[in-house]
């Protein structure tokens, strides 16, 4: 005869790393569904739609609508749903260059960190680790990266050829600092924040017109040339401590 089926329980540490997991599996699975469902309602059409009213609340009620819109722009880069170039766009369409800026690049900030920390303590800390452990050219890139925190952190920032939900996450496989990741993602993204907040407050008059906003003026020649011109300044002290060693 056979004996009762043997009911499988998890140990507590299985049960501490699936908690662990949690944070980052939940943002993964909003940011798949978020691709799917919420690209539509993200978008420059949705602002279009919805200017006059978005207007409207802000009038009537400034502060609250600041921090609304806090809140959404948290919320879309931690959560890693399409639109945050809209949400930016947004930031200068309803509060303007200043404070708009100020709003966009706090919120981006604040975003990218919750989404940091997600996945640092679901899987960074420990992949890190493994890989500092093993050697080889893995290890050798993360001791690089750790010795030249501050610029590689701010190159991928300024230079938008990285999207930046794996310029959020990257770090956090690599075992960067949290204030280090915190400082160089807010001072990073001001240039670039800068010129998209820029075209959301001439929005007002694109929209009047019946047209839509240039989202490529990024890659223009008389944009990108400074920011690529700021990538190489934050990649001098990488260069000069590289020359020091020399050959």
């Amino acid at each position: 005869m056979q004996g009762p089926p043997q009911i499988t329980t998890r140990s507590p540490g299985q049960r501490r790393i699936w908690l662990r997991r949690a944070p980052i599996l939940a943002l993964l699975a909003a940011a798949l569904l978020g691709a799917l469902f919420f690209r539509d309602a993200l978008g420059v059409e949705a602002l279009a739609r919805h200017r006059e009213a978005l207007l409207a609340f802000r009038d009537a009620h400034y502060l609250a609508s600041a921090a609304a819109f806090l809140a959404a722009y948290v919320a879309i880069v931690a959560l890693s749903l399409p639109g945050g170039t809209v949400a930016t766009l947004a930031g200068g369409f309803l509060f303007g260059l200043f404070p708009g800026v100020l709003l966009n690049v706090t919120a981006a900030t604040l975003g990218a960190v919750l989404l940091f920390l997600a996945a640092r303590s679901g899987l960074g800390d420990r992949f890190a680790s493994r890989l500092s452990q093993g050697g080889g050219r893995a290890a050798g890139l993360i001791a690089a990266i750790r010795q030249n925190e501050w610029s590689v952190l701010l190159m991928l920032r300024l230079v938008p050829a990285v999207p930046f939900f794996l310029a959020n996450l990257i770090p956090a496989f690599t075992g960067t600092r949290l204030p280090t990741y915190a400082a160089t993602t807010f001072l990073g993204i001001i240039p670039a924040a800068f010129v998209f907040t820029s075209v959301g407050a001439g929005l007002g008059e694109v929209f009047a017109q019946g047209g839509r906003p240039d989202l490529a003026l990024i890659f223009s020649p008389p944009i990108l040339v400074p920011l690529l011109g700021l990538a190489v300044l934050a990649a001098l002290p990488m260069l000069l401590r590289a020359l020091r060693k020399g050959p």
